[in-house]
C-alpha cells in the first residue's frame, strides 16, 4: 500500500494531530500504558532501571528504508526491530520505547493503523511499553523514528571495543541479499544470542551488522590490524554473491571478536545446544598490517553509507 493517499479520502489531515494521537493510542492497545506511564503527559515516568541504562535510535523512510511494496505492518515491525537489533548488540533487554511521526498530510489513515498495529504486535512479543512520541507535518515525507532503551542483562556490557590481534571473528545467522528477499523487514532480532554472547567471557566485542560486513568489520577492528577473512566461509543467503554478503547490509546479524586463545570446538557445541537453528560462523581473525596473507588488505567491496558523495 502507498501510505500516500491519491485523493481527499482517508487522508490524516481529517484527523488532525490531536484526533491522531487519539487514534495511535487505540491502535497501540495495551503496548501503551495509560499516563504517566505513557501516552498523555509531557514525560513518561518509567521505572528504575535494573542494571545499566542502554539508549538507542532509528528511523524508517518512505523510499529509503522501505516503499510501497511493503506492508504497513511490516514497515511498523521494521521499525522497532532494528532498534531491537541494537540492543541486541550490546547483550541487552528492551524496555520502553518512543516515536516520532513526520508527515505530510495526505498521509493515509489506514496505513498509519496498520504501521501502528505492527509495532504493538512487535511490541507486545519482544516486551516493550510503547510510552510516548511527537507528531509533525512535513510536506513530501513519511519518516517514523523509535528510540528504545533497555538495560544490560549481564554483569558486563559488550561494546565495539575490545578486540586484540589474533582475535577470531565470528557472524551470526547468513548475511546477504536482504532486499531481494525481503529479510531487511522479516529479520528477527538476536537479542537471545546477545545475551548469551554477553555471557562468554572468550566473547570480546560486539555490534549488529546493518551497513554491511565489509563496512562494519572495521568497527571491530583493533589499531594496528586488519581481519584477514576466509571468504568461502562467510555465510551467505541462497543465491547471494560474495560482493553481497559483503555489501548490501540490513542483515541485523551479529558479528563479534573471540579470544585468540578460546577454544573455538567448545563454544561452537555450546552454540549449538542453545540455537541449533541460527548458525555461528568464524569467518576469519585480526593479523598485523605488516602480515603476510594470502587474503586481501582491502575487502571488495564497501558497506551502505549514508551522505556519500556521488561519484
Amino acid at each position: 500500500m502507498h501510505p500516500l493517499a491519491p485523493g481527499p479520502r482517508d487522508r490524516v489531515d481529517a484527523l488532525g494531530e490531536g484526533g491522531l494521537i487519539a487514534a495511535i493510542r487505540r491502535w497501540l492497545g495495551n503496548t501503551c500504558p495509560p499516563p504517566p506511564a505513557g501516552i498523555g503527559d509531557d514525560c513518561a515516568v518509567l521505572p528504575r532501571a535494573r542494571g545499566r541504562g542502554l539508549l538507542t535510535v532509528d528511523p524508517v523512510i518512505f523510499g529509503r528504508h522501505f516503499d510501497a511494496t511493503v506492508a504497513p505492518a511490516a514497515v511498523g515491525a521494521k521499525l522497532l526491530k532494528r532498534n531491537l537489533s541494537d540492543i541486541a548488540a550490546m547483550g541487552g533487554r528492551p524496555r520502553a520505547a518512543v516515536i516520532s511521526l513526520c508527515l505530510d498530510r495526505a498521509t493515509r489513515v489506514s496505513w498509519l493503523r496498520d504501521f501502528h498495529r505492527g509495532l504493538a504486535t512487535t511490541a507486545r512479543r519482544y516486551g516493550v511499553a510503547l510510552v510516548g512520541g511527537d507528531v509533525a507535518e512535513g510536506p513530501g515525507v513519511l519518516i517514523a523514528t523509535l528510540t528504545l532503551l533497555g538495560e544490560a542483562d549481564a554483569t558486563r556490557v559488550l561494546t565495539r571495543a575490545g578486540a586484540r590481534a589474533g582475535d577470531w571473528i565470528a557472524v551470526t545467522g547468513r548475511l546477504g541479499g536482504s532486499l531481494s528477499s525481503g529479510h531487511h523487514h522479516r529479520f528477527t532480532p538476536r537479542l537471545a544470542e546477545g545475551r548469551w554472547l554477553a555471557r562468554r567471557p572468550e566473547v570480546r566485542s560486539m555490534m549488529d551488522v546493518s551497513d554491511g560486513l565489509a563496512k562494519d568489520l572495521a568497527a571491530l577492528t583493533p589499531r594496528g590490524t586488519r581481519p584477514a577473512l576466509d571468504h568461502a566461509a562467510i555465510p551467505r543467503r541462497s543465491g547471494c554473491t560474495l560482493a553481497a554478503a559483503l555489501g548490501d547490509g540490513e542483515d541485523y546479524e551479529l558479528l563479534c571478536t573471540v579470544r585468540a586463545r578460546a577454544d573455538l570446538s567448545s563454544l561452537r557445541r555450546a552454540w549449538r545446544r542453545r540455537f541449533p537453528a541460527v548458525p555461528l560462523t568464524i569467518i576469519g581473525r585480526f593479523v598485523p598490517q605488516s602480515a603476510s596473507d594470502p587474503t586481501p588488505e582491502a575487502l571488495p567491496v564497501t558497506g551502505y553509507e549514508h551522505l556519500r558523495a556521488t561519484p
